[in-house]
């Protein structure tokens, strides 16, 4: 496995060793060990996510106050714009983002600690997201801040206008973020 900072270091591309033949491919996809030994990633997860949407959904920023979720993030069928916003003020990279494409195809995985805001669009016709967090789901702490906050400024690879829930549509600004505890 190879391991990518990305420009927040503490969001990391995590490359898998595939193995292929005429037959087809496999890799592992979570190894425990080799996580913490190559990444230093020692999270227990405890929740599996699987998602499917079409092309030119986008999905975030989401993030909880309370109980803030790390995750380990890939892309099974498609491709996907992923975005990770560091939540957290004691961090030299407070309100900085990063953004990176995963893929069926480049099979890369990122792993998003807790203290960040999450988000992804579906750039091919559509995608099969996957993602392991390091604690439950709470409706009552879940945020949303708008996707296209002028303050974070994140160059998505738009088009045309996104397809958001009424949830990511009524996202707060940047400023106006609900951040208490989120990292």
């Amino acid at each position: 496995m190879k391991i990518i900072p990305c420009s927040i270091p503490d969001v990391l591309l995590i490359e898998p060793q595939v193995f292929g033949d005429e037959r087809g491919f496999f890799f592992e996809s979570y190894n425990q060990r080799a996580l913490a030994e190559q990444a230093g990633i020692t999270a227990q997860f405890v929740q599996d996510n699987h998602s499917r949407s079409a092309k030119n959904v986008l999905r975030g920023l989401h993030y909880q106050v309370r109980q803030p979720q790390g995750k380990l993030v890939r892309v099974t069928a498609g491709e996907v714009f992923d975005v990770a916003v560091d939540l957290r003020r004691d961090s030299p990279t407070f309100g900085k983002w990063c953004g990176y494409n995963l893929s069926a195809e480049n099979k890369r995985m990122a792993w998003i600690p807790p203290g960040f805001a999450h988000g992804f669009l579906v750039v091919s016709d559509y995608a099969e997201f996957l993602y392991k967090t390091t604690d439950y789901w709470a409706a009552e702490h879940e945020r949303c801040v708008r996707w296209d906050d002028p303050d974070l400024a994140i160059s998505w690879p738009i088009r045309e206008t996104p397809i958001l829930s009424a949830k990511d549509q009524a996202g707060r600004a940047w400023r106006e973020a609900d951040l208490q505890t989120a990292g």
